[in-house]
């Protein structure tokens, strides 16, 4: 497609949430690409050094459109990852998902609607299926969510269908399973952490004392439960394939994961291996809202994006997670 800037295929895009984890690393990508990229992130939780050279940074609140307007003229598509993601959490506080996730994207969209832009990719979660009736999961599913989370995501994907049918909004709804690893320059560092590889490398580096397993009496092989992670550059992958096929297939829901899942104690054998440290760990009762089994059928995404995931073994998942918090914990000088 030629952009508003008039480039064959380079496109202005705005990229909320992109001083973040997933966000930064897609941003990176896109800039690699050639597209004119603008970061929206306030830096509650994301990092201005994880802003890519060549994307703009504007520092506002995503949920408050009025303060970069002002972009909305001349991009072509936007990204959005901008969103409270700690399932946990979001049943000790539910009022404030619901209004990071659902109020403040349906702001976004309407701001992105009235100044005429007609491509939204959405970062959505399996977390939308709840506890599904079955195992790997396939994008028909129900979808029940049993944490507030997951149910602050399904909102906003139900009404992009409306939004599709109305207002001719062409979208793509990434339902990812649990982000994972780090590319050379870019990873996961949350202000309070609550994702399990990164508490388990912090308890390898003596960051932490133990990590927590939270129910080990789920109906898995070893009673821990069962995820299925995928790297976050193959996740960035698949952003850019889903906003290219924008074009061609005007609704686009997909599920992100490998097809294989593993669990909590399988995680932590994996990064003792990797770091060659004892790992220790507590064992505390279930978190409301988890279900036992996230593991996803994956085929749509090579089918409708012609991507799957190149970085899948377990041990290079972590082995990446591990160089790049090293990296990161390593005194300044």
């Amino acid at each position: 497609m030629i952009g508003r800037g008039g480039t064959d295929n380079a496109m202005r895009l705005l990229v909320t949430g992109g001083a973040g984890y997933i966000g930064s690393v897609t941003a990176a990508e896109l800039v690699r690409r050639g597209h004119d990229v603008v970061i929206v992130d306030d830096l509650r939780s994301g990092h201005r050094d994880l802003v890519p050279h060549g994307a703009e940074l504007i520092e506002a609140d995503v949920g408050e459109p009025t303060q970069y307007e002002h972009v909305m003229r001349r991009i072509d598509a936007c990204l959005h990852f901008a969103a409270s993601a700690e399932a946990g959490i979001s049943m000790q506080r539910p009022e404030a998902f619901f209004h990071n996730n659902t109020a403040a994207t349906l702001r976004l969209l309407a701001s992105l609607i009235d100044h005429g832009v007609g491509r939204f990719v959405l970062s959505s979660t399996c977390a939308v299926y709840g506890d599904p009736p079955a195992v790997p999961i396939t994008e028909d599913a129900p979808t029940r969510p049993t944490n507030v989370y997951g149910h602050s995501k399904l909102l906003i994907e139900q009404a992009l269908t409306w939004l599709h049918e109305l207002r001719g909004l062409r979208y793509s709804s990434l339902r990812y399973f649990n982000a994972a690893g780090a590319t050379s320059d870019r990873g996961e560092d949350h202000p309070v952490e609550t994702h399990l590889i990164p508490r388990v490398l912090e308890t390898a580096a003596g960051r932490r004392d133990a990590v927590e397993i939270f129910g080990t009496d789920y109906p898995t092989p070893d009673g821990t439960c069962v995820r299925d992670y995928i790297h976050v550059a193959d996740l960035a992958d698949a952003h850019v394939a889903a906003l290219e096929r924008l074009d061609d297939h005007p609704r686009i829901v997909c599920n992100l994961g490998t097809g294989s899942g593993f669990s909590v104690r399988e995680i932590v054998e994996a990064a003792e291996r990797v770091t060659g440290v004892p790992i220790r760990t507590k064992v505390s009762g279930r978190r409301a809202g988890d279900p036992p089994n996230l593991v996803a059928a994956a085929d749509h995404a090579h089918v409708v994006l012609g991507w799957r995931p190149r970085r899948t073994r377990l041990d290079e998942i972590v082995s990446s997670a591990w160089r790049w918090h090293q990296r990161r914990w390593a005194p300044r000088t």
